[in-house]
């Protein structure tokens, strides 16, 4: 009995420590992370791992704690927070994202999971996140320009850059308009599960911790709902409005959703033209796109001997037994390799650094 309590404990401290993540094992860089997730299929789908990884998490963490990025845990610090990759993974997965939706982002955060939705929405997408921090904000923004101007990924992809709003996401105005996707990042009350609903347009997914339990809600209808729950998490709860000071709400006024202009036309067409002319240019220097195959080591032939065989649950398994004439002739045929090797070796000893040529083209044709 004295040793119960302990037990108890150690129980629910392990629990917990598996909702806010821990479920996959620690990678050694953004890449290895993404393997694991996929490994213990938490990614399935080939749109939200391109995502994942033409995004480094470790951009978005203070340089201080970039040695815990690759953790399967959250991270929390002051008001900067972000969840356990496997708890985004499935966001990500039941969001059920494509290209030229609208997106809703309810406690952006960072914009760590609003940027990897941008590079699946495209150009022609919405995608708007609500934050109550200022000071998040001024983070995510800066979060935001250091991707633009310095990630490759940013030139693959046709991105939806997120726009971001201060405020309350219970105080949203009743006149925005409605979303496709809507995601909220903090656990929601029960009685604020309409209110979250009603963000939905038909058709559209909601997707929110509710009652610890992170819930798919698709709007089938006017007034017809599917629910499933998805995995168990622990989240804080959302933050509710505080009207002490003036007695009156504090509307939040969320981004137009409007026409692009021809300014946003004319740059993306741009860039579209860029990237073909950079597709064809490529194709031509490397014939049809395809790249020099590469050089194989020369192999002599050589007759082994198979002493033993054997046959285990239908697979087969042959050994040799080598003896000290062989080996000698074995060292022989070796030292011929290498010297052949040496013989054909290219001059070029490292293959040239790779080059972004999209960046290169966009800055030749604004100087």
């Amino acid at each position: 009995m004295p040793h119960l309590p302990l037990f108890l404990f150690s129980y629910r401290t392990c629990t917990k420590l598996l909702k806010m993540g821990g479920a996959v094992s620690a990678g050694e860089d953004n890449d290895e992370l993404i393997d694991n997730l996929k490994e213990a299929q938490y990614i399935r789908t080939e749109l939200v791992e391109q995502a994942f990884r033409a995004i480094d998490r470790a951009d978005y963490y203070l340089e201080e704690f970039k040695d815990n990025a690759y953790k399967d845990l959250a991270w929390k610090h002051g008001n900067i927070h972000l969840s356990a990759p496997c708890i985004y993974s499935e966001v990500m997965e039941a969001l059920d994202l494509q290209p030229g939706l609208s997106f809703l982002n309810l406690g952006s955060g960072t914009g760590y999971l609003s940027s990897m939705v941008g590079l699946i929405l495209g150009p022609f997408g919405v995608n708007h996140g609500v934050e109550l921090h200022s000071d998040v904000i001024e983070y995510a923004k800066q979060k935001l320009d250091f991707f633009i101007k310095t990630s490759d990924s940013f030139d693959k992809f046709e991105f939806c850059e997120p726009s971001f709003v201060t405020g309350n996401c219970l105080e949203i105005s009743p006149d925005c308009t409605q979303y496709d996707r809507v995601y909220c990042g903090a656990g929601v009350q029960k009685e604020h599960e309409d209110y979250m609903k009603n963000l939905l347009k038909v058709g559209g997914i909601l997707v929110m911790p509710l009652e610890e339990k992170l819930t798919k809600i698709t709007r089938t209808g006017p007034s017809a709902w599917e629910t499933k729950k998805i995995l168990a998490v622990s989240f804080a709860p959302l933050i509710q409005p505080n009207h002490a000071d003036s007695g009156k709400s504090r509307l939040v006024h969320l981004p137009p959703v409007a026409v692009r202009s021809l300014q946003d036309l004319a740059r993306i067409a741009i860039r579209g033209t860029i990237k073909k002319i950079i597709h064809q240019e490529t194709m031509s220097k490397n014939g049809n796109g395809l790249k020099n195959p590469p050089r194989f080591k020369r192999r002599r032939v050589r007759r082994r001997r198979m002493e033993t065989i054997v046959f285990l649950d239908k697979e087969v398994f042959a050994s040799r037994i080598s003896n000290p004439s062989d080996d000698n002739n074995n060292c022989e045929e070796f030292e011929d390799e290498r010297r052949e090797e040496e013989e054909t070796k290219p001059s070029e000893l490292k293959p040239d650094p790779p080059v972004n040529f999209l960046r290169e083209k966009f800055l030749l044709f604004l100087s």
